[in-house]
Formats: C-alpha cells, structure tokens, sequence
C-alpha cells in the first residue's frame, strides 16, 4: 500500500537510517489492521522462555504449537509478531512473507534468583535468515548489570542497522537498588524510555506506569513544575514526551491477563495519552482463539479512531 502522510512524518523522524531500516519501518508501520494509521499492535510470544511453559501455555493448550501465534497473528491483523528463535524458526518457512517478525534476541528464565540479566540467545544473522524485519531486545535498568546490557546492546544495534533491521527495545525497570512498586513508578518509566531512546531504539516498549514515584530528586522536580501525572492518560503522555518530545515509537504492554473491561479500558486511556500502540502477549493468547481475535479487533478499533 501507498506510504501515508502519517507514516512519512514518522519516517522522517529516523532520517539517519538506511534505506534498509526504513523500508522495514514501513513493512511494520504498513501492515495490518492498522496499516498506515501510525499505530502498532504486536503479538509478543517470550512468556515460554521467560516464564515456562505451564504458566504461559496451560491457560489455552492450544498455544503450546507456534503455528497457532502465526496464525492468530495473521488473522487478527497485528502489525507483527515478536517471540524468540525457536518460536519463530520451527514454522518460519510454512508462514514466509504472511506477517512482519521481530526476533527477540536476548531472554532470561525465572529458574534463578540472581540480579536481572538476559542472555543473547540469537543474532542479527539469525534474524535476517528467517526473513525478520526487526529485533528485540530486553534492558534492566537498575540493575548491577545494566552497564553490560547497554554495551551488548549498543554492538547489537549497531549490527542490526548496518544490516537493515529495525532495532526494538523492551526496558523493563528492575534490580536489587529499587523498590518493587519503583519498577512501574512514572519517573522511572519514562528514564527507562528515554535511555532506550539514547541506545539508538526505533521502538520502545515500556510498562504502563503508575502515579507512584521513585526517585526523591525527580518527585521535588515533578512537584516544583507540577508535571501532571496523576492519571494514567496524562502519565503516558509524559513517557511519550521523554523519547525525543515523541519523536520515537513508544508502545506499552499489557501486563499479566486480566478482564476485557480492565483491558479495553486501559488502551483507551493509553491511546488518549498519545501512545503509538500496544505489545499484547498473555492478555490475548491466554483467552481463547475467539476470544482473543475479539479482543485484539477491539483494541485496534481504540488505536484507529483515537
């Protein structure tokens, strides 16, 4: 399809990329339910890697065969679909060319209790060879071993640009220096954010944040400029504005699976913020196939007339 005026003011945004990375901007920007809208939903499938197979896939047996997120994938028109290598390999060549993927390149396990850190578990060559357009990458900010998540990253990023590729960053907030209820607090969301904006991320996928916030330094900052984020829509807003006064691709998750209403609830006021979409795992695939194409369809229609 025709590039839109939407899609070309995004584009101008990553000037300094090749014509390569460009192109695969638009192949995700392009495709879907949302083609040309500028908005994104991605069907995100690491919760096997991350957190086993009995609490991802018990839920909706059906999602133990990786056919089955291809398929709901395709089907309910997601802008791309996100897992790790093996999700992806084993059914690449029987869904070729169907619907743009990002390979996430680094993973982790929940069978240690250690500082977080994921390992890279595949590479740009792998991406390029089962015809991904993008990768994805996970940073802990916070934790004792962020430093080498950023310099893993920044070798990665740089490889994925040279070779083409659309760099996607997961910033998840974490580590033995922050409180729990600091992994989702406003100001430590929207720094997480900014520096996956600094690392060179064309997309940026961060939690939905909380009014709480962390850090007493950014609280009398917040409070001295009164920084409206006592809601949710006003506090994406802000997350937004951190990566480059919203000049980056900024989409939120959608955490562990709760109900259709607290969902669609939630898009609506992360679409209201200026959000550019949604990365939407469990609370799709856990429901069944019926139910998680409604779902989707209704979530897209929140993006699309937002």
């Amino acid at each position: 399809m025709a590039v839109t005026d939407r899609v070309k003011q995004i584009l101008s945004w990553y000037s300094s990329e090749n014509p390569g990375t460009l192109t695969n901007l638009v192949r995700l920007l392009n495709h879907g339910a949302l083609a040309g809208t500028g908005k994104l939903v991605i069907l995100p499938v690491d919760q096997g890697f991350e957190h086993g197979p009995v609490r991802s896939f018990a839920p909706n047996p059906e999602s133990y065969d990786p056919d089955y997120f291809y398929q709901l994938a395709i089907d309910s028109g997601c802008n791309a679909y996100a897992a790790p290598l093996g999700s992806l390999e084993q059914p690449a060549a029987k869904f070729a060319g169907q619907v743009p993927l990002i390979l996430k390149v680094n993973n982790s396990d929940t069978l240690a209790k250690v500082e977080p850190c994921s390992a890279i578990t595949s590479s740009v060559e792998d991406a390029l060879r089962i015809g991904a357009c993008a990768i994805g990458y996970t940073i802990y900010p916070g934790s004792a071993l962020r430093n080498q998540q950023y310099q893993d990253l920044r070798e990665i990023t740089l490889e994925a640009k040279r070779k083409g590729l659309v760099v996607v960053v997961w910033a998840y907030p974490r580590g033995t220096g922050m409180s729990k209820q600091g992994e989702t607090a406003i100001d430590v969301t929207a720094y997480a954010a900014t520096i996956s904006a600094q690392l060179g991320a064309h997309i940026i996928k961060v939690k939905p944040p909380t009014a709480f916030i962390e850090q007493e330094e950014a609280k009398k900052v917040i409070e001295k400029y009164q920084i409206p984020v006592s809601t949710l829509t006003e506090r994406i807003r802000y997350v937004v504005q951190s990566c480059f006064n919203g000049k980056r691709i900024v989409i939120f998750s959608g955490g562990e699976a709760k109900s259709t209403e607290s969902v669609l609830g939630d898009i609506k006021e992360l679409a209201a913020g200026g959000a550019f979409g949604s990365i939407m795992g469990r609370n799709a695939f856990q429901r069944s196939r019926t139910d998680a194409l409604k779902l989707l369809a209704d979530v897209m229609t929140v993006y699309k007339n937002a």
